[in-house]
């Protein structure tokens, strides 16, 4: 059965409420709980219609409203179908953004948040210990050289290298054989000041370009090293009174905001050899002091090629664990199935 907009706003309200408070709900608590910005008045004519159509009832006089089995049912099918619709916009959205993984993540995060009414916390992929794989030297003119740098998961950096004077294509060919004989397959922790003294001598005149170069790598490999984080919903959890207090909420908020600490924990996920599966961090168990009151259950997602990224849900201790649980073991299949390149 269809309802119109604004009815069927006012039903979910009150169901929401419900399951929230397990009390019966009243036309003041609804003006507040909505964005409709209706009068009392108002919602109590719309709340005796949906009575009249069999969707809530009046448990005693004087009480407010319940929802009856005919409201869960409308209620379910219609939040059924709107997260059938999100997991397919979703995967319609992964395959058409493959390349663009920063949209594709923000809007994981989003889904994730709007799907179980927490905070949600999404990193990008990540290499641990990124490793150089190859390096190509191109002469752009007389002055210029461009340096292709490509690390693990075939990311690609290029920098731009002046030079004092022209190199022909027998000079290029031996600094990219050097190169690339010395480099490939290093960290950057691996590269160290003796190998980069004998790279220098072995160039000759040339040893600034070799000095350049190491610099560009370490950049480049430095800069996939910063590890991007996306979140949202975090003024969900400040629907629970015992998260909602000013200074909890100050620190978690905080947090959200400058993400430093948001980093740390998706870096510790993602390291962390022994983290297979699903990890459950209940209040103190967590090593961030904001969220000392929380519980914060984390997934990895590996794309293939060691490349790792890390998925958090945090809310209150009483969290609906089955439902996050379910929620990110399915997320994160499903980046896995989309994204995992064959070997």
């Amino acid at each position: 059965m269809q309802l119109g907009e604004r009815k069927m706003t006012i039903l979910r309200a009150i169901i929401r409420n419900y399951l929230e408070t397990g009390e019966p709900v009243g036309s003041r608590t609804i003006s507040k709980y909505t964005d409709l910005n209706l009068s009392s008045a108002t919602i109590r004519n719309e709340m005796a219609d949906l009575e009249e159509l069999g969707f809530i009832i009046q448990p005693h006089t004087s009480a407010g409203r319940i929802p009856t089995d005919k409201a869960y049912r409308l209620y379910v099918d219609d939040m059924m179908e709107e997260k059938e619709r999100e997991i397919a916009e979703l995967k319609e959205m992964i395959l058409e953004t493959e390349g663009k993984m920063d949209q594709m993540l923000k809007s994981v995060a989003k889904v994730l948040a709007t799907n179980t009414n927490y905070a949600t916390v999404v990193s990008a992929p990540h290499y641990k210990k990124n490793k150089l794989k190859f390096i190509q030297l191109s002469k752009v003119d007389e002055k210029q050289i461009l340096a292709v740098i490509v690390v693990e998961g075939n990311v690609i950096k290029n920098n731009m290298i002046h030079v004092s004077e022209s190199l022909d294509e027998e000079t290029m060919l031996k600094l990219n054989i050097l190169l690339n004989t010395h480099l490939n397959g290093l960290s950057i922790d691996e590269i160290n000041l003796g190998m980069i003294a004998n790279l220098k001598q072995q160039a000759g005149i040339h040893s600034d370009i070799i000095g350049n170069v190491v610099d560009a790598v370490a950049e480049a490999i430095r800069a996939d090293e910063d590890l991007e984080i996306y979140t949202s919903g975090a003024n969900n959890i400040l629907r629970y009174p015992e998260l909602a207090d000013n200074q909890s909420a100050s620190e978690l908020i905080t947090t959200f905001e400058e993400k430093e600490m948001l980093a740390k924990m998706a870096l510790e996920s993602i390291d962390n050899e022994e983290n297979t599966g699903i990890q459950v961090y209940i209040g103190e168990e967590s090593k961030m002091q904001a969220m000392k009151d929380c519980s914060v259950v984390t997934a990895t997602y590996e794309l293939g090629d060691g490349m790792k990224g890390s998925i958090a849900i945090i809310g209150p201790k009483r969290m609906d664990y089955d439902k996050v649980v379910g929620t990110l073991k399915t997320m994160s299949n499903e980046l896995e199935r989309i994204y995992k390149k064959e070997k």
